[in-house]
């Protein structure tokens, strides 16, 4: 009789929790170390360099990560990067200088894509491959939820206790992953032997899922960097600082209501969804003057972009190899890389081209170009679910 598969497996709850005390310890100190670079003396040009540096890396090594994760355990990177991130958190309470803060960011952005890419592809090592789909979504679930309680939560609290205290409790969460991997018995070694691997950039199946999940991700990082300005300078009555909590909220319903769905429904029926959904989204921050309709877009935007990040992560690696499942994962997130620099810098410039009524108009683009995209891929996207 086959052992029927349980999403609450030791192991696979053990992953999840890891996924949760990184991604927590990332995301309590990205909202503060602008203003913690600042409260050391560091002027605004060095403190937006010390916040951003940390991105740059990590897309950097992206690749370099995804072919370890193929060749070593993942029981190791993931302890690599899991200790790494509490050495930085632990090093930003001592860093007294630009030099030391910057260097800590580094060790930071190598810890992060190294937790990323690994405990992502772990996850995948554990679960039968007609369960991906859900597997993912559970992953982002446990991210959702970090992203959701981390920013707020330090926020509230730095106010309260100080930078220092949020950097110990990040530190303390990077050491709790550490922890919790300990607990993990199936170490997820690789599947072929290294000296069969050769280096690669990218993984070429998954490539057409990163550059539309790219172009996608693009709106919600522009909305993410210039919220705040958009509303401001358009003088609209609207809570603003509700907009990503609502997001969050309605992610992690989403995500636990369609958990289920991920494995069964082929990617086009996801990409027909997500591509409306990111049309009303764009058209309500266009058009929002109260709370109903800037709740609305958050909620839009969770389909649109939210639902996106799980079905198109699943759908790389169920292209990709089993052997290529790591590099899969970073060619993904790679895509997310792209799309998280490109966002600020196109909202940067699109207010000094365009009147700010066009801001997100503009922004519309995308649709036909990920649209032909689709087109032209649509067989390979659609076959991860019906041949897997």
């Amino acid at each position: 009789m086959t052992k029927k598969f349980s999403f609450f497996s030791k192991d696979i709850v053990c992953v999840m929790l890891a996924t949760f005390f990184y991604q927590f310890s990332i995301q309590a100190v990205n909202p503060l170390m602008n203003g913690y670079a600042r409260n050391l003396g560091i002027n605004s040009a060095f403190a937006g360099i010390i916040v951003g540096i940390m991105s740059i890396t990590s897309m950097l090594l992206r690749p370099f990560a995804g072919n370890l994760t193929d060749r070593i355990s993942k029981y190791r990177l993931a302890l690599i990067g899991g200790s790494l991130c509490a050495v930085s958190d632990f090093g930003y309470l001592f860093a007294g200088n630009v030099s030391w803060l910057l260097t800590f960011r580094i060790v930071n952005g190598v810890g992060f894509v190294l937790c990323t890419i690994c405990l992502a592809t772990w996850m995948a090592f554990l679960v039968p491959r007609e369960h991906l789909g859900a597997a993912m979504g559970y992953y982002g679930l446990l991210n959702a939820l970090a992203m959701a309680i981390a920013p707020a939560l330090a926020i509230s609290l730095y106010q309260l206790l100080g930078y220092q205290f949020i950097l110990s409790l990040a530190a303390v969460s990077a050491v709790a992953m550490v922890v919790a991997i300990q607990f993990i018995d199936d170490r997820a070694k690789p599947i072929v032997d290294a000296k069969d691997h050769h280096f690669k950039i990218i993984q070429r199946d998954a490539l057409p899922v990163a550059i539309i999940f790219s172009l996608l991700s693009i709106p919600y990082f522009v909305t993410q960097a210039d919220i705040v300005m958009y509303v401001q300078e358009r003088h609209l009555n609207v809570t603003v600082s509700l907009f990503f909590l609502c997001y969050s909220l309605a992610l992690i319903v989403i995500r636990m209501l369609l958990k289920n769905y991920f494995d069964t429904i082929s990617f086009g029926v996801w990409f027909a969804v997500c591509i409306i959904a990111t049309i009303g989204y764009i058209i309500l921050l266009t058009i929002m003057r109260n709370n109903f309709e800037m709740i609305l877009a958050a909620g839009l935007m969770a389909v649109g972009f939210g639902v996106m990040v799980s079905v198109s992560q699943s759908t790389s690696l169920l292209l990709a190899p089993i052997e290529e499942q790591g590099l899969a994962n970073a060619t993904y997130y790679l895509g997310s890389d792209i799309g998280m620099s490109l966002g600020p810098i196109i909202g940067g410039i699109l207010p000094t081209i365009f009147p700010l009524n066009y801001f997100y108009p503009v922004m519309l683009v995308i649709v036909p170009l990920t649209a032909i995209l689709y087109l032209c891929n649509r067989r390979k996207l659609n076959s991860a679910v019906q041949v897997n």
